[in-house]
């Protein structure tokens, strides 16, 4: 990865924040998006040299703009982009209001299309690529109870970067499926679930078990940041409309 530019949307904790992180140290230059400014800044201390952070909410569209500009500006260009973030309310279908429905179609897919658009002009110039975590709820597995809202934005967004890849070839648009993973330590940590309700979480958990969408295989996160390290690092003349990192389900 030595000498890529990338951008990671969604870099403070979590997967985002693993990717980040893991790729400076594998010698990319990244800068790392998300809305808060300290958890970046740790973020950096442990990514390294070759990163920077700059704060960014995808859900504002000026903000979005700006902010890839600067990363654009501070890493001399830029090679790829990585959209990781992702809100996942945990609720029956039924008590989904239209509040929160707008709510996470802003982040999961109108954020996503924002980003993209800020982004186009330098992956252009670049002949970059642009990846998107998504998820094997959306196309691998049947829709998980009490997480309607995530399953739908994510086949949601699976469709947009169809659309993106129709109108321009010339980039690279990339959807990364992801299954279980073990994540990183501390910030590195999923913070996904942190908003769930217990209780209704643990009358999902065994729905979840006994339907074979939960199980106890998990993906090492170190091998995730190398898979898709190595994705980016060949670039838009190799790239893979699909590609499934999942841990192997049980037959």
């Amino acid at each position: 990865m030595s000498g890529k530019r990338v951008v990671v949307v969604g870099a403070s904790s979590g997967l985002g924040r693993c990717l980040g992180v893991g790729l400076a140290q594998r010698g990319s230059r990244v800068g790392l998006l998300a809305r808060r400014q300290e958890m970046l800044e740790s973020a950096v201390e442990e990514a390294g040299d070759g990163a920077v952070a700059i704060q960014c909410d995808v859900t504002d569209e000026r903000g979005c703009k700006e902010a890839i500009e600067r990363a654009a500006s501070e890493l001399g260009g830029i090679d790829a982009v990585v959209y990781s973030t992702a809100v996942g309310e945990l609720r029956r279908i039924e008590d989904l209001d239209s509040a929160t429905w707008h709510r996470v179609f802003a982040t999961n897919v109108v954020g996503a299309s924002t980003v993209t658009a800020a982004a186009f002009p330098y992956l252009q110039e670049s002949s970059g690529m642009m990846a998107y975590l998504t998820s094997v709820s959306a196309s691998m597995t049947a829709p998980w109870p009490g997480l309607a809202s995530y399953t739908v934005t994510k086949a949601a967004l699976d469709r947009l970067v169809e659309a993106w890849r129709s109108e321009h070839p010339e980039v690279g648009f990339t959807q990364l499926i992801v299954g279980e993973c073990t994540g990183g330590d501390g910030d590195g940590a999923s913070q996904f679930t942190s908003s769930w309700d217990l209780e209704l979480a643990g009358e999902m958990y065994p729905m979840w078990t006994a339907r074979g969408l939960l199980t106890e295989m998990l993906m090492n996160v170190e091998d995730f940041v190398d898979a898709v390290g190595g994705l980016l690092q060949a670039g838009s003349s190799m790239a893979v409309p699909t590609v499934a990192m999942t841990p192997r389900r049980p037959i």
